[in-house]
């Protein structure tokens, strides 16, 4: 069984997707890395079934606003909620937080002496606790949502790149979350396996999976994205619907655009 394609699921959807509030909301979020400010007063939000895109020059802030989220960075002033949890008071559970919001990183970390099953369900089994049957249920299920379902006892080494990156997506997937944040995921692959990682990507944003992505794939940002935010500087500079690519309204975009970046 498809867990967003099942009912239970279906309805989760449409239930967060209902809701006037945000499950990620920025104010005035500042970061900064000793005396090098890297976010310089963020309004962002982010609403349930939305898939946002975040673009911008290397060193903008869009990866260090996307680690924010996950409570992998701590923000210095200003406030950030997500998924009901307030992060900027700095006593949130990080465990009970990143149930419910998982995120996937250029590089894939899996666990190289573990089989793809075993990778997808070690967090799910320590955290949730769930029997050998569940766990391998859990795998079957994921791992069809990525297009692996062949590859549940092969080890990483025995994978594409891509393969390798679909992988660490199901790994997010099993702990069912309810955002799912991609910081630059096909960086490191070549087109081929790029275009496999993105169509998964683009499979979730059909089936309502909430989504906060970094990336430089333009043409795909355009197609999937409800919302486009474009950071320079470590502020947002503008934000829109797909088309502002295509119109852009300050010479920053327009030269990040013009650039093909």
């Amino acid at each position: 069984m498809n867990i967003a394609a099942s009912p239970q699921r279906a309805t989760e959807i449409q239930n967060m997707t209902r809701s006037d509030t945000p499950l990620v909301r920025f104010q005035g979020v500042r970061k900064s890395f000793g005396e090098l400010e890297v976010l310089k007063g963020i309004d962002l939000e982010v609403k349930s079934g939305e898939v946002v895109a975040l673009i911008g020059r290397s060193g903008s802030g869009k990866s260090t606003a996307l680690r924010c989220v996950n409570g992998l960075e701590r923000i210095n002033a200003g406030e950030l909620t997500v998924c009901g949890r307030t992060l900027h008071d700095g006593k949130v559970d990080l465990r009970d937080l990143r149930q419910d919001v998982g995120i996937v990183f250029q590089s894939y970390n899996l666990f190289p002496h573990l089989t793809v099953e075993q990778n997808v369900t070690l967090a799910p089994r320590k955290v949730h606790r769930i029997g050998a049957k569940e766990a391998r249920e859990l795998s079957d299920q994921v791992l069809a949502q990525v297009g692996l379902s062949d590859k549940a006892k092969n080890y990483p080494e025995q994978l594409s790149g891509g393969q390798q990156q679909r992988v660490a997506i199901a790994r997010s997937l099993a702990m069912r979350p309810k955002l799912i944040l991609f910081d630059e995921v096909t960086s490191a692959l070549d087109p081929e396996l790029t275009g496999e990682v993105l169509r998964v990507i683009a499979k979730l944003a059909a089936e309502g999976m909430t989504m906060m992505l970094v990336t430089h794939e333009m043409a795909f940002a355009r197609s999937v994205a409800d919302q486009i935010v474009f950071m320079h500087q470590g502020r947002i500079w503008e934000s829109g619907k797909g088309d502002m690519l295509e119109d852009p309204q300050t010479p920053e975009l327009r030269q990040f655009v013009g650039n093909g970046l």
